[in-house]
């Protein structure tokens, strides 16, 4: 087992890594739409937002030597159930391969972001 950075995703904004590598699975960490140029979210709207998660999940997937098409599982998290049809526009065009998932609304997220995703992939 060992973890994941990537410069090429955003840095964990507290004590956890970027995803971990057990055995031929990587579990990612929970991403938000944080632009890992800036450290800040840039992005607007929840198509925008999804994008750059997309973006920062597949970076550190390839640092950890697979992919979004390998993606066996997701959990997503929305600010709002309102933006999910916009949310699954832009996921699908990520996820291509259909991952098991499960997607929830929930109160708050860090930095108050409008998504965040996490994945289980195969090695």
């Amino acid at each position: 087992m060992y973890p994941i950075h990537t410069e090429n995703a955003p840095a964990a904004i507290g004590p956890y890594s970027q995803a971990i590598v057990a055995g031929n699975l990587v579990f990612t960490s929970g991403q938000i739409p944080i632009d890992p140029a800036s450290g800040t979210i840039t992005a607007e709207g929840i198509r925008a937002q999804t994008e750059q998660v997309c973006k920062n999940l597949a970076a550190v997937l390839e640092a950890a030597g697979t992919s979004l098409q390998k993606a066996i599982k997701t959990t997503c998290f929305l600010q709002d159930m309102a933006d999910f049809a916009a949310f699954n526009e832009v996921y699908a065009s990520y996820f291509t391969e259909k991952p098991a998932r499960s997607c929830v609304a929930v109160r708050t997220l860090p930095k108050n972001a409008l998504v965040e995703i996490e994945v289980i992939a195969e090695k």
